[in-house]
């Protein structure tokens, strides 16, 4: 007897190479079976998918969940689960000093499961007016690495906010190599928030290692499109050695100008996040499924946009073979999502706006077999 079957839906899963019709049945917070056809007298709950997509949970790899702490913190759930996404990581809103009452108070506490990277400013994010890393006092190795090993379920990495307006030019490289010191003392990854044309990227990713992530990669500015609006070999051959390339939209990093001049130079994302904070969730982000769609929509195809939400953040995050797929006996962890036809305004974080004819939205999150709606959060 299952406890839950999803049936009809066309089902895309990228770790199993799945893109049909199958139906998928839950048992005790696992997934059981994916199968063309399952008896629906096996179920004790049956939810009708047809005509929808059913994807493995989604992995938001770049939110900002502390609220009240992080200036631009928001409630977990709001933007997550409620939004098709079971999984997020919260990147940086907390340091070592911070993070222990993040953990108490809402990573325990949340619907949607929350990992997090570790600031290397031990204060985190607390204001956008004063950088986090103005006083490189605040960069502390020790702290943030004993941070990271007491922490070490939760605890994923480092992330490190390299833009003019949070670490002064002379001081980036110091502060990338401090976050890099800190992560290896706890086997984490590094992730680096890239903002400026001070530091060109390729610069910044010769200091990287293999699994480190570049987050708003596809920004206007300092992002993976060169001024002449190419991508350059130095960053295909950090691509090659094992850095990854995030979107990380957030409020002033995705460029429509620079996803098409990626695209058209064969330089997909290795992982689609949203960013979503106090500044974006109005617009332009709003949540993770708008910013797959705008991906959709410049051309990358679904199957690669699922993948760039489900089994590719998982492997970034080392979250092994339990999130991120369908295989059964993975976490029982589903997003069913409609594609929806009409005519849709799109805005990247320079203000510019494109017209779709798609866009994805979700329609149910199942979490651990437990179903999940905007009004069950």
């Amino acid at each position: 007897m299952y406890d839950m079957l999803i049936k009809g839906g066309t089902v895309i899963d990228p770790s199993q190479g799945i893109d049909a019709v199958q139906e998928v049945a839950i048992t005790a917070g696992k997934v059981a079976a994916v199968e063309a056809s399952i008896n629906e007298s096996l179920a004790k709950e049956v939810i009708d998918a047809k005509g929808l997509i059913v994807t493995p949970g989604l992995i938001d790899m770049h939110v900002h969940a502390y609220p009240g702490v992080c200036c631009y913190g928001l409630e977990p759930d709001v933007t997550n689960i409620a939004r098709g996404v079971t999984t997020a990581m919260d990147c940086g809103s907390a340091g070592a000093r911070t993070f222990p009452a993040f953990r108490q108070y809402f990573i325990e506490r949340a619907e949607t499961r929350l990992y997090a990277l570790l600031n290397i400013s031990t204060m985190g994010i607390i204001s956008s007016k004063i950088g986090e890393l103005v006083d490189m006092r605040w960069a502390d190795v020790g702290e943030t690495a004993a941070a990271g090993r007491l922490n070490r379920d939760i605890v994923l990495g480092v992330k490190v906010r390299l833009s003019s307006d949070v670490v002064a030019m002379d001081d980036k490289l110091d502060a990338l190599k401090r976050g890099i010191e800190a992560a290896e003392s706890f086997g984490g990854i590094v992730m680096i928030h890239v903002g400026d044309k001070e530091t060109p990227l390729e610069t910044l990713t010769t200091h990287l290692r293999p699994g480190d992530v570049v987050t708003h990669a596809f920004r206007q500015w300092g992002g993976v499109a060169s001024a002449h609006r190419d991508v350059v070999a130095e960053l295909r051959e950090a691509r090659g050695l094992g850095i990854i390339f995030d979107v990380g939209h957030g409020a002033g990093s995705c460029s429509f100008d620079t996803v098409e001049t990626a695209l058209a130079n064969d330089f997909q994302p290795d992982t689609i996040s949203s960013d979503v904070s106090t500044i974006s969730v109005e617009g332009p982000v709003f949540d993770l499924v708008t910013t797959m769609s705008k991906f959709l929509h410049y051309g990358m195809e679904l199957y690669d946009v699922v993948r760039c939400t489900t089994q590719a953040p998982a492997k970034v995050m080392g979250l092994g073979e339990g999130l991120g797929t369908l295989r059964p006996g993975a976490n029982g962890d589903v997003t069913i999502l409609s594609l929806d036809e009409g005519v849709f305004t799109f805005t990247d974080a320079e203000g510019n706006t494109t017209r779709a004819l798609k866009k994805l939205n979700p329609v149910a999150t199942i979490k651990d077999g437990r179903l999940y709606r905007p009004w069950l959060r």
